[in-house]
């Protein structure tokens, strides 16, 4: 999960409607590896940019990429998982990107002392070689398959149904509340641990491999809850015990008590994100599958860009743990009511529903 600007969240969210329509007429697989093996090589580019301008207009490009292979990969892993194990997947899929971040600061140490930051983004074409497997070991989506052969309703018909243009605008709503909380717990908090608390950069990146393991372990444990717990519950006690958790994230000072509090508050807090690959997928009418859940979200990356700033200027006026203790308490309240007052389609049979509706009941 990026750090978002406007820009780059506006041509991410645009990326999302192209790559996900042209997923749901043609199929998963080609537009994944497309969009894969695109951002990796423009990664790759970035290593050799010649000056700043070059550089900021192949980052944009990249997170065109990024911002299509969201909604792909979610529909292609869902719609291939038995529905009974669809929830630990989830978190499985979802702990992907806690991964990758910790991946990253192992790379700073390794790579980056030896071949400077060059190196680093030449490491970006790594994920070329996921499209390599995609090509040769996954099959088509046979639920694709069987939606079209089912139903062939144009998606822009698929949202003349009130009910279907209700829920993109909650589902809409709740991701810009998760991405809110995902970047309002990482985006300024490296900068507090090496500004706020006069930090090394390596303690910093230290800490963030152990929150990004507290990351993994709470996406793939509560995102497997979340088959007996349901979706929603499971978010709401996830967010829940954020809140417990925000005193000692936002006031610790020494280097032990910053790792337990922020390993906490990420086991929190993306446990919530690894039930929304499930949960959004669950939520999408057959026939629009593919771009549904990837527009959904980065509708509300583009919005959750504001949280940044916003934490910048509290930060600079009254301090660190106040700018974080502001917007993450509303933020994580603003996740349990959401997730309170909506809907889920749990267990779900992919595939057999009408083209405006989830394939089953959407439960209270």
């Amino acid at each position: 999960m990026l750090c978002p600007n406007p820009v780059g969240a506006s041509l991410a969210s645009a990326a999302a409607l192209l790559f996900g329509m042209w997923a749901d007429r043609r199929g998963r697989r080609v537009p994944l590896m497309v969009d894969v093996v695109f951002y990796s090589i423009v990664g790759f580019a970035c290593a050799f940019a010649p000056n700043y301008t070059v550089l900021l207009v192949l980052r944009l490009l990249y997170g065109i990429g990024m911002g299509g292979e969201c909604g792909l990969g979610a529909a292609l892993a869902m719609e291939k998982i038995p529905t009974e194990r669809r929830g630990f997947w989830s978190g499985l899929l979802q702990s992907g990107y806690s991964l990758g971040y910790l991946l990253a600061a192992v790379a700073f140490f390794v790579i980056e002392p030896v071949f400077g930051w060059r190196g680093l983004f030449a490491f970006s074409l790594l994920p070329a070689l996921v499209a390599l497997w995609v090509r040769s070991r996954v099959e088509e989506s046979e639920v694709w398959e069987k939606s079209v052969a089912l139903n062939h309703t144009p998606a822009h018909q698929v949202f003349r149904n009130p009910a279907v243009l209700r829920r993109f605008v909650y589902l809409v709503a709740l991701m810009t509340a998760f991405n809110w909380m995902s970047h309002g717990t990482q985006d300024i908090y490296p900068t507090f641990v090496k500004k706020g608390l006069d930090l090394s950069a390596n303690t910093s990146i230290a800490i963030a491999v152990v929150y990004n393991i507290g990351a993994m372990i709470g996406g793939v444990v509560l995102g497997a809850c979340s088959e007996r717990l349901g979706r929603r519950r499971t978010i709401m006690i996830a967010a829940a015990a954020g809140l417990v958790v925000v005193p000692f994230f936002v006031l610790s000072t020494t280097v032990g008590w910053l790792m337990l509090s922020s390993f906490l508050m990420q086991v929190c807090v993306q446990g919530a994100w690894g039930v929304i690959p499930a949960h959004l997928t669950e939520m999408s009418p057959d026939t629009v599958r593919g771009f549904y859940p990837g527009v959904t979200y980065q509708l509300g990356n583009l919005i959750a860009a504001l949280n940044l700033p916003i934490q910048e200027a509290l930060a600079e006026r009254h301090g660190y743990p106040s700018a974080m203790t502001w917007t993450i308490v509303p933020t994580l309240a603003v996740v349990i009511l959401l997730s309170a007052l909506g809907k889920e389609a749990k267990g779900i049979r992919f595939g057999s529903g009408s083209a405006t509706a989830p394939s089953g009941t959407v439960q209270p």
